[in-house]
Formats: structure tokens, C-alpha cells, sequence
């Protein structure tokens, strides 16, 4: 069962996160990072499949540090808005926050994170700084932007071969940044592919980023290889 409950940063900031547990004894945790769209059904859909697989998953609502409560679609109006959000967000904010968010749900034991558009940027930036045992990135734009920082953790990245917003040259100067990672790159798949409400969703290119994401946090988050 899934539920909004409240949590809170060290600085004493109270946000909302989206918390599900799994029908059975926990694999481990998973933090799953929003896109520009807030915690939304389709951010909550997320965490409740991978709670279903056997994680304890948790999506910390870090638009809350500008407005409680945004969910936004995906109309020209709502992106607009979302990135007006971002843009008054401080990164070092944001991390408290996911740091909070780690705090509640280490009990499970290993902590991933997995983010998509900006929270996979945002997950980039947590496999540098915070205390996780592994990260996956959808589409996280702007990355280039942060390769002078360097994971500390194993990092998966799902990149769409036609995605406007991030070139394959980006991808590329990742690689070269940081071979260790595990790429792949979808064809015919473009910016928000995973997204089942959006018109640029692929099913099956999000289908197999999924199994892909799961053995990569069976692999590195359950203490015992996955059956």
C-alpha cells in the first residue's frame, strides 16, 4: 500500500514524499526522483511498481521547497511552469531533501535512486554526493553540465536516440567521462519515453529500460544474488 506522509530536512524544511512498501520482506530502497511535473500519477505509478517488485520506494515531493502539492501534465503550459520551478530551486536544497528521503527508508537496507528528465540529473548528482549504493538515469538532461563531478557509485544511464534535448554528442562526452557507466541508448525513443502519458512514450523501449533497471538494482541492492 502506497501513501503521501511527510518528512522532513535537516534544515528543517517539511515536504511531502509518496511512500510504498513492498507485499513482503524488503530487497532494499529505491528513491525515485520526479520529473519538472512534481509527484504526479504517473511519478507515484513508478514508485508503486517498484514497490511491487520488492522495494520499499519513496518520492519526495521536491517542488514543496517552492509550493505544496504541484502535479502538473504535460502540455507546452506545464513545462513552462515545471522548469519555473527548477529554476528557483537550489541543488544543494534539493540534495537535503533527498537526503531526508534516503533517512526514512534505509531501514530496508541498500539505497538506489532512480530519476527521469531533471530528477535524472538529479541522480546523477545524488551518485556523487550522497549515500546510495547505486543510481539509474533517464534521460537526465544537463548532465554534461556536471561531469566535473564524478559518481561514487555504479550509475545507469537510458538515454532516446532522437531525444531533441539531449544529442548523442552529450552522450558521448558522458561516456568518455565516465566510461564505468552502464549506457544505452533506445532507437526510435525520444525525451520522456518511459512515460505512458505523454506522446512521446515507447512501450517497448520503456519496458526494456525497466527490466534493465530491475537487474541492475537486483544486482547491487539485495544482499543476495537475485533467483
Amino acid at each position: 500500500m502506497s501513501e503521501f506522509t511527510t518528512i522532513m530536512s535537516r534544515d528543517g524544511h517539511e515536504m511531502r514524499a509518496w511512500l510504498g512498501a513492498p507485499p513482503g520482506k524488503p530487497r532494499g530502497a529505491v528513491v525515485v526522483v520526479q520529473e519538472i511535473f512534481g509527484v504526479n500519477a504517473h511519478i507515484r505509478s513508478v514508485a508503486d511498481g517498484y514497490a511491487a517488485d520488492g522495494y520499499v520506494a519513496i518520492a519526495p515531493s521536491l517542488f514543496d521547497r517552492v509550493r505544496k502539492g504541484i502535479e502538473l501534465g504535460y502540455g507546452q503550459q506545464d513545462i513552462q511552469e515545471g522548469f519555473g520551478y527548477v529554476q528557483q530551486l537550489k541543488p544543494a536544497e534539493t540534495l537535503l531533501d533527498l537526503t531526508a528521503a534516503i533517512a526514512v527508508v534505509k531501514h530496508a537496507g541498500r539505497v538506489g535512486m532512480v530519476g527521469y528528465c531533471w530528477g535524472g540529473r538529479m541522480a546523477y548528482l545524488g551518485a556523487c554526493e550522497l549515500p546510495i549504493t547505486c543510481a539509474v538515469s533517464y534521460y537526465g538532461g544537463g548532465i554534461v553540465q556536471l561531469l566535473a563531478s564524478q559518481p561514487k557509485c555504479p550509475i545507469m544511464y537510458h538515454f532516446g536516440e532522437l531525444d531533441t534535448h539531449i544529442p548523442l554528442g552529450d552522450v558521448d562526452k558522458i561516456k568518455a567521462a565516465h566510461p564505468e557507466g552502464l549506457f544505452h541508448v533506445y532507437r526510435g525513443a525520444g525525451h520522456g519515453f518511459n512515460c505512458d502519458q505523454r506522446s512521446s512514450y515507447a512501450p517497448q523501449a520503456a519496458e526494456l529500460a525497466r527490466e534493465r533497471s530491475l537487474a541492475f538494482f537486483a544486482r547491487h541492492l539485495t544482499q543476495a544474488p537475485a533467483a
